[in-house]
């Protein structure tokens, strides 16, 4: 059984259909991709499978439990978190207080004793949040917010992330940098969903790969066959 699994995900903005029967599935383990252009219904997608908005029509299964319309908070508590697209970190709290609060999303079975040692866990996988820890996450580098943005997520204890384009913003140094995080996560046994323009690193990263276009999957497989598609080569990868 897939861990996650969409099955004719429907989302309407009142009479505009910006996702058109979207099926895609998820194994434990598994970094799957959702490429496509802007305005393809890539976000709102991983939205409304997180629940922050409500599908018109179509099952959000994990592990067979049915989450379409079920509130965010739930699907939180379900074990499905999402790294919103533009970070949507509190600039005017401190890094130490946005992990805290992410912390927060679900209860922990040691208590206070067990969230506080995952936040000091986070902060020794991204030393340059360490260092900054006091630091207003609004004054941090787009880079670091992104960083601060993945370790929040995680303090969620996901059974599987959704990353909605993590590159965003970032220099080329940089992506490669966040995109070797998500490696590591993913090496760590975190199941991820990922949504990025950056076509080329994540057909890198990603197992398996959905192509996203006007609100509809046109194309799914492996990344390695995906990456020698013409139709993937010449759209995405700027080769004929």
């Amino acid at each position: 059984m897939n861990l996650l699994e969409v099955r004719d995900l429907r989302v309407n903005y009142g009479h505009v259909e910006a996702v058109r029967g979207v099926s895609l599935s998820i194994a434990a383990g598994e970094i799957v991709a959702l490429i496509g252009p802007n305005g393809a219904g890539k976000s709102s997608t991983l939205n409304a499978i997180v629940g922050l908005v409500r599908p018109a029509s179509g099952s959000v299964l994990l592990d067979g439990h049915e989450l379409a319309r079920a509130p965010a908070h739930e699907t939180m508590a379900a074990g499905v978190a999402l790294v919103p697209e533009g970070r949507a970190i509190l600039g005017r709290m401190s890094v130490e207080e946005n992990l805290v609060i992410g912390s927060e999303a679900r209860p922990w079975p040691g208590g206070r004793e067990e969230a506080r040692a995952a936040v000091e866990g986070q902060l020794l996988r991204f030393p340059s949040l360490a260092r900054r820890r006091r630091a207003l996450a609004g004054a941090l580098s787009g880079g670091e917010q992104q960083m601060l943005a993945i370790a929040r997520g995680l303090l969620a204890r996901p059974r599987i992330l959704l990353l909605d384009e993590p590159s965003m913003g970032l220099a080329p140094q940089l992506v490669r940098q966040i995109f070797e995080i998500v490696r590591d996560i993913h090496s760590a046994g975190t199941t991820i969903l990922l949504v990025e323009q950056n076509a080329r690193m994540a057909l890198a990263v990603a197992q398996q790969v959905y192509v996203l276009e006007r609100g509809a999957i046109t194309l799914a497989g492996p990344a390695r066959e995906l990456a020698q598609d013409p139709r993937v080569q010449a759209a995405y990868l700027g080769t004929d």
